[in-house]
């Protein structure tokens, strides 16, 4: 296809055309009597109303698209107008631009009024202006492949911009000229970048080229908006083609910026590649570790968005800790520690949650650990230290840990892989044998202010953090035995000494 002006008229849709009509008809057929009865209730009412965007797209991929979107040339209150009676609840917190909400049952149904909005330029909040047709709405939209409709209840295709054709040829194209598009919404270069990582779309020479010269404009953007789409793209079956692209057009410089840092970088095990390679092939290998979204948690049922993070930033320390050594090597010592600080800082100001925040950093904290395994010395004292340093990350930790190996060596891999096999089968035993999940010291908080004689404090809590390092290096030992502990202990610390 030309990378001439978008403008320009292209080839039209693929000749099958009917047939892949008749296939999307088919996959949207469970809700065709829910498509029909809305098309009707606004066709009577004297307005358009139609099927946009991403359920169309879906329904020629074969994809189950998880929402239903609607636009119509009906005013907000003319559409609640003709809901309200269908309906058994609505909402309209979305008036203001254009868009209702109505629920009947278990169904929700979203519809927006014809659309020709602008950008202000400055703070990307939208400048409201109601349409009144259907290709004057779609010429705004982000992509040629969701600019797609069906006119309702006739379910008559609409396609202004030859999206068939793009979606066939898997080419992603804006309506309009990408400089125009993104100008309006400079997020539409994230989402770029997620649909390549969920439908495997190459974007065109044209739009490449205008995400590359406008890529800074992205930091006009919340960061929230920006992390939804991190988040979506991160979630998708390939991510790894999604971040490339944000990597290449330099887009990743602005909203993740220590990924494209990691091309500099070698790794100190994996000499024939970079890091920033190294990185993303963990990232695929976890991918293939996780377990089915239905599978218990301890299968960590994907796609695992703290597992993929983790995944993805398990080296960013790397950079700030790089020393070249005598003789040519390259080490980053303590790079796990730096790249757990690191990578808390990135997603707090991604804002990202702190439940995440925190699994994420010590995933990253702790994912060399397992080297210290050696061939298997560990006391058991040290695995117990590894499965509660870990708590309920562990299961993650085990997938990150196995994907960290990406070395071509068939020898080398299987000693890592057999060696890491031989660990969890001694945490799994440990874990049985002493409920290392809840592992609390064998004397509670009562119990040792009765035997040392103090009340509740920082004492106390010292008291506690002793028995409880006594439970990991010595697993358990008993009542008494641990109440004797506690007393030596006792006997060196300043407290216990008479006072004058």
């Amino acid at each position: 296809m030309s990378t001439a002006d978008p403008r320009e008229p292209k080839a039209g849709p693929p000749a099958a055309l009917p047939e892949l009509l008749r296939a999307a008809t088919a996959h949207l057929a469970p809700v065709v009597p829910l498509l029909t009865e809305l098309g009707e209730l606004f066709a009577a009412a004297g307005h358009e109303l139609a099927l946009v965007g991403g359920p169309v797209r879906d329904a020629f991929l074969g994809r189950v698209s998880p929402d239903l979107d609607f636009t119509t040339s009906a005013s907000p209150d003319e559409s609640l107008a003709v809901l309200k009676p269908w309906a058994d609840a609505h909402w309209d917190m979305g008036r203001e631009f254009g868009t209702v909400g109505v629920r009947r049952g278990d169904l929700t149904v979203e519809v927006t009024t014809y659309r020709a909005d602008a950008y202000d330029g400055q703070t990307r909040k939208p400048v409201v202006a109601f349409g009144d047709n259907l290709e004057d709405d779609l010429v705004r939209r982000d992509f040629t492949v969701n600019a797609m409709a069906l006119r309702l209840p006739s379910m008559e295709f609409v396609d202004p911009h030859d999206g068939l054709a793009d979606l066939a040829t898997r080419t992603l194209r804006t309506p309009g000229t990408p400089e125009v598009s993104f100008g309006d919404d400079p997020l539409r270069m994230m989402r770029a970048a997620r649909f390549a990582a969920q439908l495997g779309v190459a974007v065109a020479p044209e739009v490449r080229s205008a995400m590359e010269q406008m890529a800074g404009s992205i930091e006009i953007v919340s960061a929230e908006r920006v992390r939804d789409e991190l988040t979506k793209l991160l979630l998708a079956p390939t991510p790894r083609p999604g971040l490339r692209l944000l990597v290449e057009t330099g887009l990743a410089d602005h909203v993740l910026p220590e990924l494209p840092a990691l091309k500099l970088e070698i790794d100190e095990h994996h000499r024939h590649k970079d890091v920033y390679e190294h990185s993303l092939t963990v990232l695929d290998q976890a991918i293939a570790l996780e377990g089915p979204a239905d599978g218990p948690p301890e299968s960590v049922p994907g796609p695992d968005l703290w597992l993929r993070l983790a995944a993805l930033l398990h080296d960013i320390g790397k950079p700030a800790t790089r020393r070249f050594e005598e003789g040519g090597g390259v080490s980053f010592h303590h790079h796990e520690v730096v790249g757990a600080k690191l990578a808390s800082k990135r997603l707090k100001a991604l804002r990202f949650d702190k439940d995440t925040v925190k699994a994420v950093a010590r995933l990253t904290e702790l994912h060399l650990r397992f080297h210290g395994y050696g061939d298997g010395q560990w006391t058991d004292s040290a695995v117990r230290r590894y499965i509660t340093d870990a708590g309920p990350l562990l299961p993650r930790l085990h997938r990150l840990t196995r994907s960290d190996s990406t070395t071509r060596n068939a020898r080398k891999a299987a000693r890592l892989s057999s060696t890491y096999d031989a660990l969890e089968v001694r945490i799994a035993a440990l874990q049985e044998a002493e409920e290392l999940a809840a592992v609390r010291p064998e004397l509670n908080g009562n119990e040792i202010a009765e035997v040392l004689g103090i009340r509740p404090g920082p004492v106390l809590g010292r008291a506690y953090s002793f028995l409880l390092e006594v439970r990991l290096d010595q697993g358990p030992i008993g009542h008494d035995a641990a109440v004797a502990a506690l007393r030596r202990w006792w006997a060196d610390q300043p407290e216990s000494a008479p006072q004058d």
